[in-house]
């Protein structure tokens, strides 16, 4: 029997989209062991949440609502999330593998002594034994890994499990936890929240992006990608390599390191299609590419393809989609 505990971090006054991905994961999980799913939830809203998490699955939930936890610290997130996990006795720790994900599995792991498992997608089960499954090689593929200690920390790849159906009949035991970090790891103080400029959409829940890569050569470009995207009602993206241009924002980062985004239509403009890019719209229902490079690899991953120069295409698409949606 595996018990599990899962990080169920907030969006706004609601749990996110990545918790409830965590969620439904734990919960198939614990009907293959017969285990149960506990969650923690931290920050102001946590109280407000725990009835949704328990009506997503969760049997217990953790509530810790001091308000030093209300924006992200790596140092008292580790802290606070590794004193749960040894308090509530659970055998595996599941979150979801987002940007906090990515810096708090192995910060996790390490300080409770487990194992650690990234872009997690499935699982099989032989008795209590448990076989992982991730991609491998850019998502050509598939691995099963098993680990040899008691604990575990799994982070769950986002966009790669079904969103669980509420059950508000459901009841469960809500825990408020009286956490103080002590102050020396308290090292950052948000001062103000400054909205991006582009897009108030997140990529993660954008149903239509349109990414730029090095091909646009320089940030201008993105005013024609934003005003596209602004017809269509989605967000702005972007490659790695126009992030570290400084191009635009490193948020907009849609990869492998960045937002893993699964859009009903993903249209990549001056985007080669390097491996990890490819990996983080793996999900996409609909690629179009628009590129002068008739060799580049987004091609293989795109439904339509337009070889051209993006400043006659972008233009007249938003041209032509204005006279036809507003």
């Amino acid at each position: 029997m595996s018990n599990i505990l899962v990080f169920a971090n907030q969006q706004g006054d609601a749990l996110s989209p990545s918790a409830k991905e965590a969620l439904a994961f734990a919960c198939q999980l614990a009907k293959s062991t017969g285990g149960e799913v506990a969650a923690v939830l931290t920050g102001p809203a946590a109280v407000t949440c725990s009835k949704e998490a328990i009506a997503c699955g969760a049997n217990k939930v953790y509530t810790v609502s001091n308000p030093l936890l209300a924006e992200y610290q790596a140092d008292v997130y580790v802290d606070c999330l590794s004193t749960i996990f040894k308090q509530s006795g659970a055998d595996i720790f599941v979150l979801s593998f987002d940007q906090i994900g990515k810096d708090l599995v192995g910060r996790i792991a390490t300080r409770v002594g487990a194992s650690a498992m990234t872009e997690v997608v499935d699982f099989k089960t032989e008795g209590q034994k448990i076989t992982w499954v991730r991609p491998i090689y850019g998502d050509k593929a598939f691995g099963e890994y098993s680990a040899n200690r008691s604990l575990m920390v799994v982070g769950i790849r986002q966009k790669s499990q079904n969103l669980p159906l509420p059950d508000e009949s459901r009841t469960g035991e809500i825990i408020s936890v009286d956490y103080q970090p002590k102050e020396e790891l308290v090292l950052t103080k948000l001062v103000v929240k400054i909205q991006s400029a582009l897009s108030d959409i997140r990529l993660e829940d954008a149903a239509i992006i349109v990414s730029g890569g090095r091909g646009l050569e320089g940030p201008d470009g993105f005013a024609e990608l934003q005003a596209l995207a602004d017809v269509l009602g989605g967000a702005v993206g972007a490659s790695r390599a126009a992030c570290d241009a400084g191009w635009v924002p490193s948020n907009f980062q849609v990869g492998q390191t960045g937002a893993v985004v699964a859009p009903d239509l993903y249209i990549a403009v001056g985007i080669s299609g390097a491996s990890q890019h490819l990996a983080g719209i793996s999900n996409a229902k609909t690629v179009v590419a628009i590129n002068t490079d008739a060799e580049a690899a987004i091609f293989k991953r795109a439904d339509l393809g337009v070889i051209a120069d993006y400043k006659q295409v972008i233009p007249a698409l938003t041209e032509k989609l204005k006279k036809v949606l507003v």
